[in-house]
């Protein structure tokens, strides 16, 4: 298939999956300034790991387009602690969505994967070449093993049934409506509450995960919605496309970055008996710059932003 046919989005009726999620709440606002319906429908309504309701469901709501964000998502230690929740549900819910798009006549699906997908020591940039390269990162494998079938799902129906079916792959997300459950969340926001949390009970220091050393690149996830609007309207291809900020920067650094926005002034420990996972994971996005975008907020603007949202929605005051 060719990867110049646009395809635009006025008067179509787009289906954000995992409308209530991060970056689903972020495409919803992103589509807001597209001519366009945009379709949802909650987790009590429709179970999205339940074959026959999300066929009946879509076959019924009609959508022109699908962006696929609904996931089982989690940190280092939600994957190690529910792997097979991880893995199936995961399986479930985008084997689901997918082949309900195919049965109903989609015409544009966009499955939304991870960086995680990566083997753990792939070459840095990571390029979409990369994907099954070499070993996963056991911390996170079972999510990423669930995203590596999504995305060949997608291919392969592009290929049997000529589905204008893609695939788009974000490195860290972050931003309003985050997950900040210390249990689940990723690296950033866990960050953010620890610090806050740290700072309004004076605590004198603030315990990191790891050694600090390792590396990873974020990206506002209303840059990410606005990259895949993008896609959704200008890219059609068998290949998955990386979506990131192109810049890294170590946890230890992010965790300096994070206190001096919170404002908090103790002192900063490391745990070198929590695992540090990837090393470095910094996508090569040299494929979405060439379409023709490029992200806008920096991290230090998207970090203010984000602890701003954190504290006005956490009722959390400076004493």
């Amino acid at each position: 298939m060719a990867t110049d046919v646009p395809f635009p989005l006025a008067g179509k009726r787009v289906w954000v999956a995992g409308h209530r999620g991060m970056v689903g709440a972020a495409l919803v606002r992103r589509l807001a300034a597209e001519d366009c319906e945009v379709l949802t429908v909650d987790r009590a309504t429709l179970d999205l790991r339940r074959r026959a309701e999300t066929e009946a469901w879509v076959a019924d709501a009609r959508p022109d387009a699908v962006i696929l964000a609904a996931a089982r998502v989690g940190g280092i230690a939600a994957n190690d602690a529910y792997p097979g929740e991880f893995l199936h549900d995961n399986l479930a819910i985008q084997t689901n969505v997918i082949e309900a798009a195919r049965l109903s006549g989609v015409a544009k699906l966009l499955f939304l994967g991870s960086s995680c997908i990566y083997p753990k020591l792939a070459p840095q940039p990571m390029a979409e070449e990369a994907l099954l390269t070499g070993p996963l990162e056991p911390t996170n494998e079972w999510y990423a093993i669930a995203k590596i079938a999504g995305l060949k799902l997608a291919q392969a129906y592009r290929r049997q049934y000529g589905c204008d079916f893609i695939s788009a792959m974000p490195t860290n997300l972050y931003g309003p409506g985050d997950n900040f459950d210390l249990e689940a969340s990723h690296v950033l926001p866990a960050l953010i509450r620890k610090a806050y949390e740290a700072k309004v009970e004076r605590r004198p220091e603030l315990v990191v995960w790891g050694t600090g050393a390792p590396k990873r690149e974020f990206l506002h996830v209303d840059d990410c919605a606005d990259a895949l609007v993008h896609l959704l309207k200008t890219y059609s291809a068998d290949l998955h496309i990386n979506v990131g900020s192109g810049q890294e920067v170590s946890i230890a650094e992010l965790a300096e970055l994070v206190t001096r926005v919170t404002g908090y002034e103790g002192k900063i420990v490391y745990d070198a008996a929590k695992p540090d996972g990837t090393p470095r994971k910094l996508l090569d996005t040299s494929r979405l710059r060439a379409l023709g975008w490029a992200p806008r907020i920096d991290l230090a603007t998207g970090i203010t932003e984000t602890c701003g949202w954190f504290a006005e929605f956490r009722g959390i005051r400076e004493r």
